[in-house]
């Protein structure tokens, strides 16, 4: 007896030293930190002032301006919104592609490693694909670091309001930042088969392209995706800086306090990204690649895939690919035409002369102000932590209130028979869901500052809110089709041994999702430190509000080391959000 007492006791103890609880403790603290930090930095939370300009704003939503005049300038921002996403998206997975193989461990082994032997020792190859890979995945942090907004604000003062200012706002730090994900999922994939043709001769091009690339491009073309679907948020944002489109009418309307207005621009994104949404998934479940976001969280080379294979797929007559192909041809093509981005500016004198007169202005770097960067940076970090904790809590929740197999009839929580009310309770409570999260995704972060600013005073909460909010509801929609895309033998198996619902949820459905959430909730904490810059700039504190500062001021001294101070806190989350997945799998 005390044996199996001493045996439980040593389980128990091997249990709790587990890598989760220790990240969970770490991630608790700095949360705590964090509210501290966002508290003791705001003197005053709530403006009891400006509640009635919030409930003005609310009401609006359910009478928005439907004259004809407007409906026509939303139809025409609507498609240039969407022709800026488009053309934004098309260039960064150009650079993100070439990128990607550049920045994967697999392509410098693979190339390198066939040129060890006599002369090349094995270590010698080793040290330098590791050190080009960290050459090049560096290169690439410092574009992926600076918003697309930051990117748009800079271009402003080279070449205007021009289409290609927003085009390459996009297309930059996007493209570096499809490099980083196309390289983990090239070096996640399954090796065996290219290791089988290097065996056997084939050249090292030729071996990646036909070993590697096939296995790898499903989740290759569903980040695609998803990238397509984060562009339409961005082209909005650029908007806000005067590249036109649905986000530009939106802050002229929310300026002159024109509530109606408002809410016709909001209701237009909010179409614009249900329809990318609903065309994505077809397209994605055409291709036979569910999830947009794959992270691999389970995936190790000596250990079975996260997630069942997809039953194979109906045979597709060449025709069909070809069509779908086509037609995406078709509409990149139409985007550029519609924005007609010049490019003949990119090698134009006087774009060479206004980058001189930039470089000029901005270096050497302004150290002056060196010292109040750090309690900025502790603002800006606390306004990350704050916001991905809102919004990972509040999209798991509201996943399993979206997820089709658990709240609907017929579902894991209801597989018998319901009376009508509960099928409509049902229904009613997933579209809801579906609804606030697509609203939540659709109105960028700087208007849900706006509008949080109403009755908050300016500071790190109000900023946190903002972004909390707006990626709730991205991480509520990849929640969603974690839980949608599981592997339900072990529900089935809970399901037959007679468990109820509520021990379906806690013994079958949360153990198989959690490390998904986690992992995508440390994904997106990167995203948020970037998105922590646009916040700022419309007052929300942080290293953002002082580059909006020293922009306007046109200080580009001192922009450049506020810049560099970002670079580095960008790259250190990056790296501990990278451990903290690494050592979660």
């Amino acid at each position: 007896m005390q044996g199996h007492h001493r045996a439980r006791s040593h389980s128990w103890q091997r249990q709790i030293n587990t890598p989760v609880l220790g990240w969970g403790a770490i991630a608790v603290g700095t949360i705590a930190l964090a509210l501290w930090l966002a508290l003791d930095n705001q003197r005053a939370i709530v403006n009891l002032g400006g509640w009635p300009q919030l409930r003005r704003f609310w009401q609006a939503s359910l009478h928005p301006a439907l004259q004809p005049d407007l409906l026509q300038i939303a139809a025409i921002a609507t498609v240039q919104t969407l022709a800026y996403a488009i053309c934004g998206t098309a260039l960064s997975l150009v650079l993100g592609s070439v990128g990607g193989v550049l920045s994967a461990e697999v392509w410098w082994e693979t190339v390198f490693g066939q040129r060890q032997g006599e002369h090349i020792p094995v270590w010698a190859v080793r040290r330098v694909a590791r050190h080009g890979v960290w050459l090049v995945r560096a290169g690439f942090a410092i574009p992926r670091a600076i918003h697309e907004m930051i990117w748009g604000l800079l271009f402003v003062n080279v070449w205007g309001t021009d289409p290609l200012t927003a085009v390459l706002a996009i297309a930059i730090p996007f493209g570096a930042i499809t490099a980083k994900v196309f390289a983990e999922i090239l070096d996640e994939t399954p090796r065996a088969p290219l290791a089988a043709l290097l065996n056997s001769g084939v050249p090292p091009g030729l071996a990646f392209a036909y070993g590697l690339l096939p296995q790898a491009m499903l989740n290759l073309l569903s980040y695609s995706f998803y990238r397509f679907e984060c562009s339409i948020r961005s082209a909005t944002i650029l908007g806000l800086i005067g590249a036109g489109g649905l986000g530009y009418q939106l802050l002229l309307s929310l300026q002159s306090l024109r509530y109606e207005e408002v809410w016709l621009f909001i209701d237009a994104l909010v179409v614009l990204n249900g329809i990318v949404d609903v065309g994505s998934a077809r397209l994605r479940q055409w291709w036979r690649c569910p999830s947009r976001l794959d992270l691999n969280t389970h995936r190790r080379r000596d250990r079975l895939p996260a997630q069942l294979p997809l039953p194979p797929s109906p045979p597709r007559a060449p025709w069909q690919t070809i069509g779908v192909c086509t037609a995406i041809a078709i509409g990149i093509i139409g985007a550029f035409q519609i924005v007609r981005p010049d490019l003949s500016k990119l090698t134009a004198p006087e774009t060479y002369q206004q980058w001189a007169i930039l470089g000029r202005a901005a270096f050497p770097p302004d150290l002056t102000h060196l010292n109040e960067l750090g309690p900025l940076s502790l603002q800006t970090a606390a306004m990350s932590v704050l916001a991905i904790a809102l919004a990972g809590c509040g999209g798991m929740v509201a996943a399993f209130f979206a997820a089709r197999t658990v709240v609907l009839p017929g579902g894991w929580l209801h597989p018998g028979p319901l009376a009508y009310h509960q099928r409509l309770l049902g229904w009613g409570v997933f579209l809801s869901t579906r609804l606030g999260l697509l609203v939540c995704r659709a109105v960028p972060a700087p208007v849900w500052a706006l509008v949080g600013l109403y009755v908050l005073f300016p500071g790190i909460l109000p900023g946190a809110i903002a972004l909390g909010i707006h990626n709730l509801g991205i991480l509520g929609r990849l929640k969603t089709e974690v839980i949608e895309n599981l592997d339900d033998r072990p529900l089935v198996a809970l399901k037959a041994q007679g468990a109820p619902g509520s021990l379906v949820f806690l013994y079958g459905i949360l153990p198989l999702t959690l490390p998904r959430f986690v992992a995508y909730d440390l994904y997106r904490w990167e995203v948020c430190l970037r998105e922590t810059a646009i916040v700022g700039i419309v007052g929300a504190g942080g290293l953002g509000y002082q580059m909006n500062e020293q922009l306007s001021s046109f200080d580009y001294a001192g922009l450049v080391t506020t810049l560099g101070c970002f670079l580095v806190l960008t790259v250190g989350i990056d790296w501990l959000s990278a451990q903290a997945r690494r050592s979660l799998r």
